[in-house]
């Protein structure tokens, strides 16, 4: 098995809503904001190969939105998926399975393309894998989340019959060397993949901890559907990630790949971080 890291580029979003009740007095000091309150996030994606198989998790935003919806979300950098699949010696038509985490645009915008006037999977001999309780919920979304779940990236993915479902209990297996962990406070049933490898344990944090900028307990985004369940799954994870070692792989964190945690005398801290390239 072999690991790669999957740069699409980066995006800004508002800095309290990325951080919640938390002021910004204390969060811009580890994230610090533009004029207008926005804060850079990486669009960071894994690449897994195993065996005969080619496993992209989640695809960032994508470039098929219209120019309104992109002025709102200021993408930059110079990473693209094709950009970064290339310079790795891969294409678009080599990824067997995209594995989604879950639907919000930012994780699957990138899963679907436009072909003419057509939406078209962006990976066309890929199966895409969610599960039936995310599924449902993105597809009959709520008012206040609906603005993430845009049926665009979501319903060709299930009209090209390229789509699968995964048991939604946790630790089950999705190969012999990955297992899955569901949470269910930033949205209902979030797969967070936990990847043997190299005699480590790599966990894929998504939306459950975007940056090293969000380990104190109550540094929760306005985002979460529920808050007190992300709390809650926040310090099972951390407190399990310092006992058992966990390399935690940050999706959105705008600088850092990788990093290891601490007990400290204030609570789970950052112990060390690092590229995946270095394990």
């Amino acid at each position: 098995m072999k690991l790669h890291t999957i740069d699409t580029g980066f995006f800004k979003l508002d800095g309290g809503a990325m951080f919640g009740v938390v002021p910004k007095a204390i969060w811009n000091k580890t994230n610090p904001a533009d004029a207008n309150n926005l804060c850079p996030w990486a669009m960071r994606c894994l690449l897994i190969e195993d065996g005969d198989r080619l496993i992209l998790i989640d695809t960032g935003i994508g470039n098929k939105q219209d120019e309104k919806f992109f002025s709102h979300y200021y993408l930059h950098g110079d990473a693209t998926m094709d950009s970064s699949l290339t310079a790795l010696g891969f294409n678009r038509d080599d990824i067997t399975d995209v594995f989604l985490t879950h639907l919000h645009f930012d994780h699957v915008g990138g899963a679907i393309m436009r072909d003419g006037e057509k939406l078209v999977p962006a990976f066309k001999n890929a199966v895409y894998w969610s599960n039936t309780k995310h599924w449902d919920w993105a597809v009959n979304p709520n008012d206040r989340e609906k603005a993430s779940f845009l049926k665009e990236n979501i319903l060709p993915v299930q009209e090209s019959g390229q789509l699968k479902f995964i048991d939604a209990h946790d630790n089950v297996k999705f190969t012999d060397e990955i297992s899955i962990r569901f949470v269910y406070g930033h949205t209902e049933s979030m797969m967070l993949p936990l990847i043997n490898y190299k005699g480590k344990q790599i966990l894929y944090m998504a939306d459950l901890l975007p940056s090293v900028g969000h380990l104190p307990l109550p540094y929760i985004m306005a985002y979460d559907m529920f808050p007190l369940q992300t709390l809650t799954e926040k310090k099972i994870f951390l407190n399990e990630a310092v006992a058992k070692n966990y390399i935690l792989f940050l999706e959105h964190d705008p600088i850092n790949e990788c990093c290891t945690l601490q007990l400290t005398e204030k609570g789970v801290r950052l112990n060390q971080t690092f590229k995946l390239s270095d394990v």
